[in-house]
């Protein structure tokens, strides 16, 4: 049996979610990455950019180890920052730039995992003063159940777009079946559905 490696962990399942989440990006124009579909503006090359937001704040400043020495851009968690910046590319920000950013992020993040122990403290400035004071094992559970989370929303968003499914272009943990097998499955869930509403 191998020896327990929680931090080893704890970066596969971060980094199984990070991938996931760029995949949804694969193939798809322009429009398809920016385009709000949820009411709250909901899209996929925004949820890209903030999770690169949460890595280099969670796994840079909150550890001394800032990304941004100087000048952050604009959409940066500041006091002064548009709501939910992190949240949409504009139009002068383009998905390479985005991609690249994540990729960057997910570089720093792991050279914070490899210098630091689990159980190292840092300070969430972001956070009510009392409870600022969090350990790297927190934070890397936080972060993964938010990316996990938005890599959901992601699936979801590109299952609307055109279909797509699934982790990746080799992982589909989907029943197979094709496009006949698929609506009638979506139609036995819709009267089933209409059958409970109506009792």
């Amino acid at each position: 049996m191998t020896e327990p490696n929680p931090k080893a962990d704890l970066t596969r399942y971060l980094q199984d979610a990070r991938e996931a989440l760029v995949w949804k990006l694969e193939g798809l124009p322009e429009y398809d990455v920016r385009r709000p579909l949820t009411p709250t503006g909901t899209n996929l090359l925004g949820l890209v950019k903030h999770a690169a937001g949460v890595e280099l704040g969670y796994f840079g400043d909150v550890f001394g180890r800032p990304f941004f020495r100087q000048d952050p851009p604009s959409w940066w968690y500041t006091q002064d920052a548009e709501p939910n910046a992190d949240m949409w590319a504009t139009e002068d920000e383009s998905r390479e730039e985005i991609v690249a950013l994540y990729h960057r992020a997910w570089e720093h993040a792991d050279s914070t995992f490899a210098a630091l122990e689990l159980d190292t403290v840092g300070h969430v400035p972001w956070w009510p003063k009392e409870r600022s004071g969090t350990t790297l094992h927190h934070l890397m559970v936080r972060v993964i159940a938010d990316t996990h989370r938005h890599a959901g929303h992601a699936d979801i968003l590109r299952e609307l777009i055109d279909g797509a499914v699934g982790r990746g272009k080799e992982t589909n943990d989907l029943p197979s079946g094709d496009a006949a097998w698929w609506e009638g499955h979506r139609n036995r869930l819709e009267q089933a559905a209409r059958k409970a509403a109506g009792r």
